[in-house]
């Protein structure tokens, strides 16, 4: 069997102060990349049963679209958690707070949903 691997890289311009100005990502089993503001990565360490994470966000980067950013994440992780754990209580759960929380930021207006 034919070993395929994919590699996605991500390339962060600083400035003076260490702050990322810049962030850009591809991959190399697609043509998408681009630029973006900001990057949530995390990693299963198994051995230590331990979550690693990398955070990142350019100075650039609004509030208001941070908020729309973690709302839209914790939709997408109830979604994923749901399909690796086949676990739709809790998911529906973890929707419900995305909600929830969505309304209190004003992310989602009374009417909508």
């Amino acid at each position: 069997m034919l070993e395929q691997t994919s590699e996605i890289t991500f390339k962060i311009k600083m400035d003076e102060n260490q702050i990322p100005e810049h962030i850009q990502w591809v991959a190399s089993d697609s043509e998408e990349k681009g630029l973006c503001d900001a990057v949530f990565l995390t990693i299963w360490d198994k051995k230590e049963k331990n979550t690693l994470r990398i955070d990142l966000w350019t100075k650039d980067m609004m509030v208001d679209d941070m908020q729309i950013f973690f709302h839209q994440m914790m939709l997408s992780m109830s979604d994923t958690y749901a399909r690796a754990t086949g676990d739709s209580k809790i998911s529906a759960e973890m929707k419900e707070f995305a909600l929830q929380m969505g309304h209190k930021m004003g992310i989602i207006k009374p009417n909508e949903e």
